[in-house]
């Protein structure tokens, strides 16, 4: 059979119906016709109602008039539902070939060359005087009713007629005429695309939650607890441009250096009068406000910032000025904070007793060995819907969550595992950043993260600074490389997880959910069958398809 585009062609009329059977009864195997080709030109847009591609001939445009089609001298004329009007079909057939012609050679696919191209005309229903003839229309180029039975044929002629030096249509031919008709740089299936509606429908439902500081708006003491994705950083953030706005002097403090790198950007976005007076992490503050910077030997760390730098800073929030005090203190991820920074958090306020403090945690994420509790009642708050991760990333990690989730962000690519061994895990991440490239991601879309011992490229950017690391973040042209313990409270849209932690693992689980929980769109995740299925337990392990 010859090969019909489209498969299964609407026609405008019955007549092109019955041509378009006459070419198909007629035509060979490997031969083609293409029903109502539309092709558009600096001139204008044409509509073929057949082209043929013939093997061992050429291309050849076909226009059909039905009914009752006749010349009077002046101009072709067609009856149709009982009126006249003129019609020009030879004109319409030689300019569609024209730019037919002209846009699949102009593909840079084609390598044919210049091939046979020519038009006719078939008016199936009327019969033709052999002597007819006109200047632009020889009786050859017409196809009658009596025609019809030998269409394929006479097309055939008509090509192979011509006396042009001209190569005939091979099979690879009518191949690369069929590409150049699907056309050319067409937008593929794109990740990206898809991530940014993701993105846009889950900053809506994000934004939907400033209802629940609408709700708390009277209230100065606060704690908002949610799982990973439920918008507790963008409520964080903007519980603190609001109290700024008003008037407030206010901090917005975290823990980590990568989330307060993030807080900086955003807030400096702002207008200023909508920006806190501080932003930044706990210790920075203490620096601030006169606190030595730090040890450099590692271990006398634990002790100078667990222990030593609170008491410091205590003593410096209690002889602050009123100027450097706050009237509210906003803190993000603060399951991270230890008993001992919540009193210098308190002395800082001008207002111990009433002065605004809003606490957004996730009991989930703590990943380090501190259980510190805010030391002061607070109204708590539940946030029990997913809006940031899709469905299928939320789902995979809700056995590690203690509550019930609504999942109401946007569908996705479903999780991927690879199984390996602990040592291979970081050379199988290695291969997935580059697979999900080759899908299509941008390197700003893509971090690989690790449980337990950090990438080595990581290792060598962390080299250049602290600073010069975390700007690497935003860099448009890298992949991230980072660690599940500086991670928390940040996103991508495509992440792999390296599960290449050992042995006893501190907090193991934590770090797994933390790490889980990172990528918005993409999740691929890499390591031991295992020690995954014994830190996550069997409920995890079905979701990943280990189980």
């Amino acid at each position: 059979m010859p090969v019909s585009l489209p498969e299964n062609p609407r026609f405008a009329s019955p007549s092109e119906r019955h041509v378009h059977q006459a070419l198909i009864d007629q035509l060979q195997d490997g031969d083609a016709v293409v029903s109502g080709q539309r092709v558009t030109d600096h001139l204008k847009d044409h509509e073929i109602d057949f082209v043929v591609a013939i093997e061992g001939a050429g291309i050849i445009c076909v226009e059909v008039k039905g009914g009752e089609v006749w010349h009077n001298g002046s101009g072709w004329r067609q009856l149709r539902g009982g009126r006249e009007f003129g019609i020009n079909p030879v004109r319409q057939a030689r300019d569609a070939c024209y730019a037919l012609r002209d846009f699949v050679e102009s593909d840079p696919r084609w390598t044919q060359g210049r091939l046979r191209w020519d038009h006719v005309v078939a008016l199936p229903h009327t019969k033709l005087p052999d002597d007819f003839e006109l200047p632009d229309c020889p009786r050859w180029k017409v196809i009658d009713r009596n025609d019809l039975p030998q269409i394929v044929s006479r097309l055939r002629h008509v090509l192979i007629r011509q006396e042009l030096d001209r190569p005939l249509l091979t099979a690879d031919g009518i191949d690369q005429f069929r590409t150049a008709l699907g056309g050319r740089g067409l937008p593929q299936r794109d990740v990206v695309a898809r991530a940014l509606a993701n993105d846009t429908a889950a900053d809506a439902l994000t934004e939907q939650q400033a209802l629940i500081l609408e709700a708390i708006r009277l209230l100065n003491r606060v704690q908002v607890r949610g799982s990973a994705g439920s918008g507790k950083t963008y409520l964080a953030v903007e519980q603190a441009r609001r109290l700024a706005a008003e008037g407030k002097r206010v901090a917005l403090l975290c823990y980590s250096h990568g989330l307060a790198s993030y807080l900086k950007r955003l807030t400096a976005t702002w207008r200023r009068h909508q920006q806190p007076a501080y932003v930044g992490e706990f210790h920075s503050l203490g620096v601030a406000w006169g606190a030595p910077a730090g040890p450099m030997d590692p271990g006398e760390s634990v002790q100078f910032w667990e222990e030593q730098l609170p008491q410091q800073m205590l003593e410096l929030a209690q002889n602050l000025d009123d100027g450097q005090r706050f009237d509210a203190v906003v803190i993000d991820e603060a399951q991270d904070f230890a008993d001992a920074w919540w009193d210098p958090v308190l002395a800082s306020l001008r207002d111990d007793q009433d002065g605004g403090l809003f606490v957004f945690s996730d009991e989930g994420q703590r990943v380090f060995d501190r259980q510190g509790t805010p030391p002061v009642p607070l109204v708590s708050l539940v946030l029990d819907r997913n809006l940031r991760n899709t469905r299928q990333i939320a789902t995979t990690f809700q056995p590690l969550v203690d509550h019930p989730i609504r999942y109401l962000g946007a569908d996705g690519p479903e999780v991927r595992f690879v199984a390996c061994t602990r040592e291979d895990a970081a050379e199988a991440g290695d291969d997935q950043v580059e697979k999900l490239l080759e899908d299509g991601w941008r390197p700003e879309d893509v971090a690989l993260l690790t449980t337990g011992s950090r990438h080595p490229e990581q290792v060598a950017r962390q080299e250049q600074g602290n600073e010069a690391y975390w700007d690497s973040f935003w860099d448009a042209y890298q992949v991230f490389y980072g660690h599940v313990l500086g991670f928390k409270g940040l996103e991508r849209r495509a992440v792999v997880l390296v599960v290449d932690a050992a042995g006893p693992v501190e907090r193991a689980r934590e770090r797994l959910y933390v790490g889980l929980s990172r990528a918005r769109d993409q999740l691929v995740v890499c390591g031991d069958r295992d020690f995954i299925a014994e830190v996550g337990g069997p409920d995890l392990a079905r979701k990943l398809g280990i189980g």
